[in-house]
């Protein structure tokens, strides 16, 4: 992890991992200067979290930090990832900061897509017990929603709730604490990172099942509005 002072961009989902990340880069002294995240092909949602630009935007002013968004299917994902950093390079900015706790496979690919585009890549959760990040992360005092579930793992009563001490005791016990493993993922919308809480309101779940290549999975989503 850099501790001196870096400019450096978050690769944002919008949830608790990216946002703790970005917290500890702070702490440890980089500057961030942008936020980077990817929307699906249409520009509607957030690729993985199913979060409309406008809150991810409202996210991005509250923490003060400038947001880039672009559009990729999964097929054209690493290519337009690739180019976003290439950009950033190019806007002065040297290290990119991710959200990942312990898959090695995902800190692969980051430092991979980082070195194409002159970048390093920084992990400050890197190799934490899981459970002491998310005791962390509530004893900061962040806020979180959880926006959407793998019905693999989980029911869709799970969706929609706060992300809390209730929801963790709530989880079976297959079900990994962090969602690291893509059970569940949050959208964060308060805490000593923002300069004021969120206002949003829920609107209903929906229903997504992902194509054949991609497992034929369903998910749930609770879907947000901008209040």
């Amino acid at each position: 992890m850099t501790t001196h002072t870096a400019n450096a961009l978050v690769s944002w989902s919008g949830g608790k991992d990216s946002c703790l990340a970005l917290w500890r880069a702070r702490r440890h002294g980089m500057q961030i200067k942008r936020l980077i995240t990817a929307l699906d092909e249409n520009g509607q949602r957030a690729r993985s979290h199913g979060v409309p630009p406008a809150l991810l935007q409202a996210q991005a002013d509250a923490l003060g930090v400038p947001l880039a968004f672009y559009s990729a299917s999964w097929q054209q994902y690493e290519e337009k990832f690739i180019a976003a950093l290439r950009d950033a390079h190019g806007a002065g900015i040297r290290h990119a900061v991710f959200g990942d706790i312990d898959l090695q496979a995902h800190r692969d690919w980051e430092e991979k897509v980082c070195a194409e585009a002159g970048l390093q890549a920084s992990l400050p959760l890197w190799n934490q017990p899981r459970r002491q990040l998310l005791d962390e992360f509530l004893a900061l005092g962040f806020k979180a929603l959880v926006v959407c579930v793998n019905g693999n793992h989980l029911t869709q009563d799970f969706c929609g709730r706060e992300f809390d001490a209730a929801f963790l005791a709530d989880l079976p016990p297959n079900v990994d604490a962090c969602g690291e493993n893509g059970e569940f993922h949050t959208f964060v919308y308060d805490g000593p990172a923002f300069s004021h809480a969120l206002p949003f309101r829920r609107d209903r779940i929906s229903r997504y099942q992902s194509p054949p290549e991609l497992g034929s999975t369903l998910y749930y989503f609770q879907e947000l509005l901008a209040a």
